[in-house]
């Protein structure tokens, strides 16, 4: 894990969510088991709402390739999300193209601009992943 994604998870932790950075309030901690390694790996990501769904962009700050992460939950799509001070299981459900991934991406580009800037700095298509509870949310430790 980098240092910067230890910083961020540790602010995240220490202040359940609320003002964590440049994300403010639009920040989760995504836990995912490495497609090959079956590893636990927590990854802070940005999000947008779209009503009960919490929707994730695998954009990776515009890189040519898919983060590790989204390479995870294709493997296993049933992962771990802090959110707030809640901790609760989620399927993810990868939306890779098509006009549901283009309204979800729009709506987290309305909310943090920078993420069109992603779009123009690759040449792949920005998957879009939505998460949904599988179980009743429980309070994180």
């Amino acid at each position: 894990m980098s240092d910067w994604n230890a910083t961020i998870i540790e602010e995240f932790r220490a202040k359940k969510g609320e003002g964590v950075g440049q994300f403010g309030d639009r920040l989760l901690l995504l836990t995912t088991r490495g497609a090959k390694s079956r590893r636990e790996h927590t990854t802070p990501l940005a999000f947008t709402r779209d009503g009960d769904r919490i929707v994730i962009i695998a954009s990776m700050g515009g890189a040519p390739k898919h983060p590790a992460w989204y390479h995870n939950l294709l493997a296993d799509p049933i992962v771990q999300v802090e959110l707030g001070d809640e901790k609760f299981t989620a399927r993810a459900t990868a939306i890779p193209t098509g006009p549901e991934r283009d309204r979800l991406y729009a709506a987290q580009v309305a909310v943090m601009p920078g993420f069109a800037e992603y779009e123009k700095a690759t040449t792949r298509k920005i998957p879009v992943v939505v998460l949904d509870r599988v179980q009743e949310a429980q309070r994180a430790a």
